[in-house]
């Protein structure tokens, strides 16, 4: 299945992270991956309202928190850079499909 909104497929997720060598890319496409993934499930489930895409998000967000770990034994961290990153792609994935979610919510499984 492609994306189709293209807005999302021009999109460079995880920008500032992939820019700083603290983060390792393998472990950065494996988060750019969640949140592609994340858009697929936004495009093929079709939420309906913030709560059913606050479940698509906290799944992904899930994701991330078990990404940690991998960070960690590379000798990284999702720190404050990393947390704003992803936080402000989660609102662009969020404001592109039309929803005004709060991005706190939108990330609010997080242990990160």
């Amino acid at each position: 299945m492609e994306l189709t909104n293209t807005t999302i497929t021009e999109y460079s997720f995880l920008k500032e992270m992939y820019n700083d060598p603290f983060f390792p890319n393998n472990l950065v496409d494996k988060g750019k991956q969640i949140l592609i993934d994340l858009c697929y499930q936004i495009e093929s489930e079709k939420p309906k309202n913030l709560e059913e895409l606050y479940k698509l998000s906290h799944n992904a967000t899930d994701k991330f928190n078990d990404l940690q770990e991998e960070f960690y034994e590379n000798e990284s961290e999702i720190e404050t850079a990393a947390r704003e990153s992803i936080a402000m792609d989660f609102e662009f994935i969020s404001n592109t499909y039309g929803f005004k979610a709060d991005i706190e919510e939108l990330i609010a499984t997080r242990d990160w």
